[in-house]
């Protein structure tokens, strides 16, 4: 069985149709993530970003932060040239599983964020590959620099929201519930995409998606003894939020999951327990879709409107306007 049967199997959507090329050179069967294919896969990353230049119109700065046990957190900050003075501000925490680092894609959405919201944009450089609760704490500590710097970095310190992707997602969740517990911050809007949320892997979806492409629960299954090989230290609500006993008093929310994505369910019974909890949520879930499709946003038309959606979204969040109702 070739490579790239799995774009054949499962039903993308047809703007999807030729990203097979891209994606059939992994075989997400059998894939057993180990330290040399991390090193790689991170030394790959890190070529692409060191070519990477700031988009015409946008400056990048970089600084350095020391987490809560003195470990060095590196940010990254886009922000449009021309931007006003308390501005909005997006703390982003990127996907990877917990052990891989951003990539080029990540820097283009993050500008593509800034220009068309016209807010600035923190990408945390949590450690990776340490179990948890280190990287909470990274990108814990992140958001407070963010919010005690506010004046400092021309950011409206009430106006911040967090957003992540697939394993920043759940970071990003579980920033939201820590500013709650610990009085922290103000977060004013929380941006899930296809984020992870149950360590317990119960859900329909990862039954349903063992070998998809992009991820899926055989590598899910991976990520989560990795990631929890040291416990949980009895607070397993911020490694998973979905163990969180309670959700009320969270900032509203935005859940986007992906059709072909074994996280798709758990990601569907968090944006329910949030409605639950009386936490403003839209939900939209996008058919035809795996996780990481959004690194197309150059090439594809579909993606291209997924985060226009999610532009327009933070766009109302920073206006303090509500949500529309969920899709």
């Amino acid at each position: 069985m070739h490579k790239g049967y799995m774009f054949s199997k499962y039903a993308l959507d047809k703007d999807l149709k030729d990203v097979g090329g891209l994606w059939s050179r992994v075989d997400f069967r059998d894939y057993i993530i180990t330290p040399k294919k991390i090193w790689l896969a991170n030394k790959w990353f890190q070529a692409g970003c060191f070519l990477q230049r700031p988009a015409k119109g946008m400056r990048r700065k970089r600084k350095c932060i020391k987490s809560a046990d003195g470990g060095k957190v590196w940010v990254t900050i886009y922000e449009p040239v021309n931007i006003s003075k308390n501005a909005p501000c997006m703390v982003y925490y990127h996907g990877g599983a917990f052990v891989l680092r951003d990539r080029p894609s990540t820097h283009r959405l993050a500008q593509v964020y800034a220009e068309s919201i016209r807010c600035k944009v923190v990408i945390v450089h949590y450690r990776l590959g340490e179990p948890y609760p280190i990287p909470v704490k990274d990108c814990y500590r992140a958001l407070v620099w963010v919010a005690h710097n506010a004046e400092k970095l021309g950011i409206d310190k009430d106006r911040i929201a967090v957003v992540g992707d697939s394993a920043g997602g759940a970071l990003a969740a579980a920033v939201t519930l820590l500013a709650r517990d610990r009085k922290g911050p103000s977060i004013c809007f929380q941006m899930l995409i296809n984020p992870v949320t149950d360590r317990s892997m119960s859900y329909w979806s990862m039954r349903q998606f063992v070998d998809s492409p992009g991820w899926n629960a055989n590598l899910n299954r991976q990520m989560w003894d990795l990631y929890l090989r040291s416990g949980v230290f009895g607070k397993p609500q911020y490694a998973a939020p979905m163990c969180a006993p309670s959700l009320e008093n969270l900032p509203p929310a935005y859940v986007e999951t992906q059709e072909i994505d074994c996280l798709r369910d758990e990601g569907n019974a968090y944006a329910d327990r949030l409605a639950e909890a009386g936490v403003p949520v839209e939900l939209n879930e996008i058919r035809g879709t795996f996780n990481g499709y959004d690194v197309l946003f150059d090439k594809n038309q579909l993606v291209h409107l997924s985060v226009t959606r999610r532009c327009l979204v933070l766009k109302r969040a920073f206006a303090k306007m509500p949500l529309t109702p969920r899709s």
